[in-house]
């Protein structure tokens, strides 16, 4: 059909891509190559698969160009008991807070809303993001995260995958992260 020029995709605004990695094993690679270049560039992409081989990465740019890994990343690891957990965060909290954006990673749930429970009646300005709250309250909490009024954010492993909150200046893994 686009070879005919009976359609074209220049006003395709969302660009789905299921099993990709097959689609290149199958020998599809120049008719996917043909169809992602008609579509115009600010598309959504959608993409689902198993596995990310390189070819699919060069023929659908994931994220934004300009992301980039930080390359001096410093970490710490700290080995204290259970009951010294809380005692070491706040002091570290003490140590680092200047309004920066904090995020601290929880194994449970329940972990999760405890420690951000005790955080605020501490002081800080901590809030909660986990699977068990509903859509709405997660994006009220990313927002008052992004707009700096609550700089500290605990959570399970729900925002260790996809959450785009930038300039997160500190990363603590409060408990060992499962996966």
């Amino acid at each position: 059909m686009l070879e005919s020029h009976h359609t074209n995709l220049r006003r395709v605004t969302y660009l789905v891509l299921d099993e990709a990695d097959r689609m290149l094993d199958m020998g599809f690679e120049p008719q996917m190559k043909k169809i992602v270049s008609q579509i115009r560039p600010d598309r959504q992409t959608l993409y689902w698969s198993a596995t990310q081989p390189k070819e699919v990465e060069q023929l659908v740019v994931i994220g934004s160009q300009d992301l980039k890994a930080k390359h001096s990343i410093q970490q710490h690891v700290d080995i204290v008991t259970e009951n010294q957990k809380y005692n070491k965060l706040v002091k570290l909290l003490d140590d680092i807070m200047d309004g920066s954006r904090i995020l601290i990673f929880m194994d449970m749930k329940k972990g999760c809303d405890q420690i951000t429970r005790q955080l605020r009646m501490d002081g800080w300005p901590a809030l909660s993001i986990h699977g068990d709250k509903s859509q709405a309250e997660r994006d009220w909490v990313l927002s008052e995260s992004k707009a700096g009024k609550s700089p500290i954010m605990t959570a399970t492993d729900v925002a260790a995958r996809g959450l785009d909150v930038k300039d997160v200046k500190y990363v603590i893994n409060y408990d060992f992260p499962g996966s």
